[in-house]
């Protein structure tokens, strides 16, 4: 951790431009430089459809001139519920370019959740893809402040919803015959660009609202080698939806690299994504494990390759050793481990394949692919103990992470919390150690560390060689109620398809690889786990569930 000193002397100012980072112009540094590159996108329609960079700005202009006549104005909050398409990406800019929010919902949460998260942030309109009209109507008359519905789809395929209150467009129709410029304002890049909320696993979700400078910032960061490492010729895939922190940056990073992008629609599934990495030869794609965990047992299934693709770059969950070896061993995948959440822009670390780190030993690569990876330029991290004292970075002293930056959220939208948000540090809520490399690795969640007879027990280092198992498909470890140690381990796990093994086959897997005392109590193979809608586990409901399971068991 490094403080810097405030100096008390007069200032000499420097003498640059005070030109503003805006959003908009990410987008049109494309159009100078790379006009022909491609968005591919898989429709909802069932197409897939291409364009150039400078089509895609055509028709952000137009839709500029479509929300200036619905009165769009600057602060407003225009809410979206779709999935990854050149329309939701024309979203992206042109909102914000008018000065306006672009508030991104996740459509995969229940209709209570989603009304709670629109009226909380004031949303003025809502986009939504046609996909998900019949869950608009379950809270669509309890919408307090949108003033109207646009459906993005062709006019051909708008649906009838005459019976809604509110007045109900159609996205292409409102593009029809507008110019395809726009003189785009210029305003201060503290201004507000995008809303996003937290998963929400534990009570309502929190919103977090990022400027035009802190995304422009973190998009050259997310293209730079720190991070992603996006070139002119890379064909990247966000497998991460674009409601779930803006897509970790993709739809802001690849226009300022010029790089290809392809967008995936609703296309989740195993084969859905096998289809679009072969037919557009995608080389870097984006997402949580769980999903590269779909890709691989379709593979698997198949008996497919996908030679195009060069690394999965996951983050969201901690990285399970087992996939990581899988996608080397079995793919020749770079597992590119990145680092971050929606309060923190949301990428801040990662371990990109340099040559340095892919000379050394497997194992060792290996181990430093099951960390977060180091922070980019701009990040500060430290670890702090229960009264926020700084603690060494020696990669066995483990504390709560805290971090800092240009793109590092410092409060929540309307709310206040300043116990997330010590002394100009965002406290993360994970327990991680940092080595004397910079390289940090969270060890738990601060709230599902298992606390036995006083000792911490790291689920996620359970979870990580539990995967290493070839018949465990995936496994998750909670803390369940002890008579005598308070907390005891409880590991569920979800077999592959076909795998014929019991819990003692685990058991004799797991011997000598943790330490005793950690390991659990019992061990229940399940259908499977429970995950929100961007692809993490949900442990709290698990913990409910499971947790009188050892009492009950021993009475």
């Amino acid at each position: 951790m490094f403080e810097t000193s405030q100096q008390t002397h007069p200032v000499l100012p420097g003498d640059a431009q005070s030109s503003q980072l805006l959003i908009i112009d990410l987008l049109r540094h494309a159009v100078r430089r790379h006009p022909t590159q491609e968005i591919v996108s898989r429709r909802l329609e069932g197409d897939i459809h291409r364009y150039t960079y400078a089509d895609c700005y055509q028709r952000t202009s137009q839709l500029a001139h479509a929300l200036t006549e619905l009165n769009i104005e600057p602060g407003d909050r225009v809410a979206t519920l779709a999935w990854n398409t050149y329309r939701h990406m024309e979203l992206y800019y042109a909102v914000s370019g008018v000065g306006a929010v672009i508030h991104t919902v996740n459509p995969r949460l229940i209709a209570d959740q989603i009304r709670w998260i629109i009226n909380d942030a004031e949303a003025t309109w809502l986009f939504i893809d046609i996909s998900f009209m019949p869950l608009l109507e379950e809270f669509a008359t309890d919408l307090k402040t949108v003033k109207g519905i646009i459906v993005l789809c062709d006019e051909t395929a708008q649906p009838n919803v005459d019976h809604l209150a509110l007045p109900v467009h159609n996205y292409e129709a409102l593009l029809a015959n507008k110019p395809q410029q726009f003189n785009w304002p210029v305003f201060s890049e503290n201004t507000a660009a995008l809303l996003c909320y937290t998963s929400g696993t534990t009570g309502n979700p929190k919103g977090v609202l990022t400027s035009h400078r802190s995304t422009v910032l973190h998009a050259q960061a997310t293209a730079s080698a720190e991070l992603l490492d996006l070139r002119e010729d890379t064909v990247l895939m966000p497998m991460v939806a674009m409601y779930h922190v803006g897509a970790w940056g993709a739809p802001y990073a690849a226009p300022l690299a010029g790089c290809k992008l392809v967008l995936p629609g609703s296309g989740m599934s195993g084969d859905a994504m096998y289809e679009l990495i072969h037919s557009e030869q995608v080389t870097v794609s984006l997402g949580v494990p769980t999903i590269w965990l779909t890709l691989h047992s379709y593979l698997s299934e198949t008996k497919q390759r996908v030679p195009s693709l060069q690394r999965v770059c996951v983050g969201g969950a901690a990285s399970p050793l087992g996939l990581v070896k899988i996608y080397d061993e079995c793919y020749n995948i770079y597992w590119q481990p990145i680092w971050g959440m929606t309060e923190t822009g949301p990428l801040a670390c990662s371990a990109p394949p340099t040559a340095k780190l892919m000379a050394l030993p497997k194992t060792e690569r290996y181990a430093i692919q099951t960390t977060a990876g180091r922070a980019c330029y701009g990040v500060d991290m430290m670890i702090a103990d229960a009264n926020g004292n700084p603690l060494p970075h020696d990669g066995e002293t483990s504390g709560e992470l805290r971090v800092r930056g240009p793109w590092i959220t410092q409060r929540y939208f309307q709310r206040d919390d300043p116990e997330t948000f010590p002394d100009g540090w965002l406290a993360t809520g994970d327990i991680a150690v940092i080595d004397s490399h910079g390289y940090m690795k969270v060890v738990d969640r601060k709230k599902d560390v298992i606390k036995s007879g006083g000792e911490w027990i790291s689920s996620l280092e359970i979870e990580s060689i539990t995967s290493q198992h070839p018949a465990v498909k995936e496994s998750c470890v909670i803390g369940v109620k002890h008579p005598k140690w308070d907390e005891r381990p409880l590991l569920l796990v979800v077999l592959n398809t076909s795998a014929a093994i019991n819990k003692q086959d685990i058991y004799e897997f797991l011997a000598g690889k943790i330490a005793k005392w950690w390991t659990p109590d019992d061990i229940l193979i399940v259908d499977e786990l429970p995950h929100t809608g961007t692809g993490k586990l949900i442990k709290n409901e698990l913990r409910k569930q499971y947790f009188n399971y050892l009492m009950e068991q021993s009475s």
